[in-house]
């Protein structure tokens, strides 16, 4: 009997890729293929999407996956389009229907006017279908059993929320919104303000934080690319929202020891004017993070492996 060949071991790759999700896969199997592809050692993604929902998936490999917290805690863009008339247990398509409503009645001044009630905070009422958890149990569990649990309403806020089309029953948005906002709850409230009901008939996330689709690839493309590790971003992807900091050799040296540096009489160092975060560089690469206070004291936060 033949012995199974050893596995290949796993390189250390850094860096981001931008996969556009498919329908019907969870973000942790798009995450698992992917991993797979690259062979990297560790990696992590930054928010799932449902399985019914496509689009942007960033995923983290190596030293990116220390800053994936920053993309959990970004705003989102999604374009959603909300089938009118029908209501699902689940709000999306993977429901079974609760009801079916006419939409005549259905203007669009009247969609308008319901967008606009959901613009800015709001108070939000979590799904039963949610992978939130009480008592160490996923809400999606009770529901599946058929228990309907008391679920207290979250501020969200719903930063922007664009009319795109309606061909009746479906009606077309985009909306920004702050982390932890349900869509499929979203769809389901402006349905009800209409007065005919809602669920998703489709959802795509076309935004997270400061990255976008440009330079999103499928799965597809990225398993038959010759050089699947060339479609990875940097790194400091994640980072370009925060100033820029480059330190001298030495300073660089006590950073990545964690020592707190004052850099007020630095006249080598070029001190951002905002205090705050910042990403900080020696001789073009990535060091880190740290936080930038008073006085131009830098703590450092989050450092990185610096690879040859």
């Amino acid at each position: 009997m033949n012995a199974r060949p050893p596995k290949k071991p796993r390189d250390l790759v850094d860096g981001v890729l931008l996969i556009d999700k498919p329908v019907g896969l969870s973000s942790n199997d798009a995450l698992t293929r992917a991993k797979r592809v690259v062979n990297a050692k560790k990696a992590g993604h930054t928010g799932t999407l449902d399985p019914f929902a496509t689009g942007l998936l960033p995923l983290c490999f190596g030293e990116a996956t220390k800053f994936s917290q920053d993309l959990l805690e970004a705003d989102k863009t999604y374009v959603a389009v909300v089938h009118l008339g029908v209501t699902t247990t689940t709000g999306d398509t993977e429901g079974e229907t609760i009801a079916g409503k006419p939409v005549d009645g259905v203007t669009l001044e009247g969609i308008e006017a319901a967008l606009a009630r959901f613009r800015g905070p709001i108070l939000q009422v979590p799904p039963m279908y949610s992978a939130l958890k009480r008592d160490g149990k996923a809400y999606y569990e009770y529901a599946r059993e058929g228990i309907v649990l008391e679920r207290e309403a979250r501020p969200v806020t719903i930063h922007s929320l664009e009319f795109v089309s309606y061909e009746a029953p479906m009606l077309t948005i985009r909306v920004c919104c702050s982390k932890g906002t349900y869509v499929r709850v979203l769809g389901e409230d402006i349905g009800a303000l209409l007065g005919c009901g809602a669920h998703l008939n489709a959802l795509r996330r076309v935004q997270v934080g400061n990255l976008t689709t440009e330079g999103m690839v499928t799965l597809e493309q990225l398993q038959a690319h010759a050089d699947p590790l060339s479609l990875l971003a940097p790194v400091d992807a994640l980072l370009s929202t925060f100033p820029r900091l480059e330190l001298t050799a030495e300073l660089t040296k006590r950073f990545l020891n964690g020592q707190r540096l004052a850099l007020g009489k630095e006249p080598d160092v070029k001190v951002p004017e905002q205090q705050g975060r910042v990403r900080v560089y020696h001789d073009g690469k990535l060091l880190g993070t740290a936080l930038l206070g008073e006085y131009a004291i830098l703590a450092p936060e989050r450092l990185i492996a610096v690879r040859a």
